[in-house]
């Protein structure tokens, strides 16, 4: 019988647990998307925790006994993405009515890929957020996430290159996907 993880909002004592998952995706997946140098410095600028969302009650993990094998939330908050470098109006409160929630840091262990615990994250970001009054999401995909967030509907909106700190640029694309 296959093991069914739990889907729970994440608490700050996950942290130390989700940044684990995070650098261990990325050091997974990217590869098969990103060089070498693109992947470690993935692994270093987009696997810092939030804590705003997690103390927003935005944000959710599977977890398999101790092992958070799956991560990811929205924000009602003005960031996009982490490792977008800080800027005065990320803590910003976005207006539900005229601005789309943040679909922000979707990880899962190479293990347990298309099992339906991403598709299971957006479902409840989406739940979520359209009963908080928001009307569409809008992500900064990694290559890696591209295929579940099409998949669940989102449509991309544009190519972009995400800078980092160090100057490597990561391709990227912003999405969009309607509430209503």
């Amino acid at each position: 019988m296959d093991v069914v993880p739990v889907q729970r909002l994440a608490v700050r004592s996950d942290v130390p647990r989700i940044g684990a998952l995070m650098r261990r995706s990325v050091l997974e997946l990217f590869p098969r998307f990103h060089d070498e140098r693109e992947t470690a410095s993935a692994a270093r600028y987009l696997t810092e925790s939030d804590l705003v969302l997690i103390d927003d009650g935005t944000y959710f993990v599977h977890e398999v006994g101790d092992e958070v094998v799956a991560c990811g939330g929205w924000s009602k908050r003005d960031k996009l993405y982490t490792g977008s470098g800080d800027r005065p109006t990320d803590g910003r409160l976005l207006d539900p009515a005229t601005e789309p929630a943040r679909v922000r840091a979707m990880f899962v262990h190479d293990g347990w890929t298309r099992r339906g615990l991403g598709r299971a994250t957006l479902a409840a970001c989406a739940h979520d957020a359209r009963a908080a009054g928001f009307r569409s999401l809008v992500l900064m995909a990694t290559l890696p996430g591209v295929p579940l967030y099409r998949s669940f509907g989102f449509r991309e909106v544009s190519r972009a290159r995400v800078p980092l700190p160090d100057g490597v640029t990561l391709a990227g694309v912003e999405m969009a996907y309607s509430l209503d």
